[in-house]
């Protein structure tokens, strides 16, 4: 059994640009990691990484502390590591930009990953192991979307044994998993190694913050776009943008034909 989301049903206004260009900053900065040799790819995460020892405490480090976590929030230790966090930026981030302007929403992004990585740091002071990855600061987005429209239908692709399906799930569902899912592998200390805080500090941080950052015409708590738990099969053309703005050129055909046939 397999339960992968990949998109939502809820429209933009406008093109999310920072959310494209952390996506491309993030492959890039992966890209570098990958062509380095394992040593030099280790150093880099230890010098650029959040080291909790560092942040709080006297540990020498590579460079400022503090601007470790900004350095980290780009960086990534695997494939599945990076495309995870991205595909999340990708289905939610969005509609977290469109709601309060590309500005905003960057200020927004950063202090997640910031209260993401304290959390971190406070919980285990004395750790030496580097933290990496937009885990945190995709966190954020996370819980601001959580209360900005709980009621949205993510798509999600289930896959059991030969059978493939598209299934809408409301975000709050989605989301409720995640998280309760955080707070289950920090309990019973599951895959070693994952900073499970940071993704709580995160979200905590961006449900604290999104009131504070939407434009004031936007209200929490909105409706859905289409209906819960319908199905479809998959199909490829399911994964496209779901931005007013890409449907530009049909409408301009459209409306040129209306014209000639008047």
């Amino acid at each position: 059994m397999f339960f992968f989301p990949f998109s939502d049903d809820n429209p933009t206004t406008d093109r999310p640009y920072v959310c494209y260009c952390l996506i491309a900053i993030c492959v890039f900065v992966f890209l570098w990691q990958s062509s380095l040799p394992t040593n030099l790819s280790n150093e880099a995460v230890y010098n650029f990484g959040v080291v909790p020892a560092a942040l709080l405490g006297d540990q020498e480090s590579y460079i400022a502390p503090s601007l470790s976590i900004f350095t980290s929030m780009f960086m990534h230790g695997s494939w599945m590591h990076l495309i995870g966090n991205m595909v999340f930026l990708w289905i939610f981030g969005d509609n977290i930009e469109d709601s309060m302007g590309r500005g905003k929403f960057i200020i927004f992004y950063l202090l997640s990953g910031i209260g993401a990585a304290y959390l971190q740091a406070v919980i285990d002071p004395s750790s030496s192991i580097p933290m990496i990855g937009a885990s945190g600061a995709i966190a954020g987005v996370l819980g601001g979307y959580l209360l900005l429209h709980p009621k949205a239908n993510v798509n999600v692709l289930m896959w059991i044994i030969i059978f493939i399906s598209v299934i809408r799930i409301p975000a709050f569902i989605v989301l409720g998993f995640w998280i309760i899912g955080q707070f289950f592998n920090v309990s019973f200390g599951s895959e070693g190694g994952v900073a499970y805080f940071a993704h709580i500090g995160g979200f905590v941080a961006g449900m604290i913050l999104i009131p504070f950052f939407k434009r004031a015409d936007i209200s929490l708590f909105q409706e859905p776009h289409s209906q819960a738990f319908q199905s479809a099969n998959f199909n490829f053309s399911n994964l496209r943008s779901k931005n007013s703005s890409d449907n530009f050129m049909q409408d301009f055909i459209d409306s040129a034909n209306k014209k000639d046939k008047n």
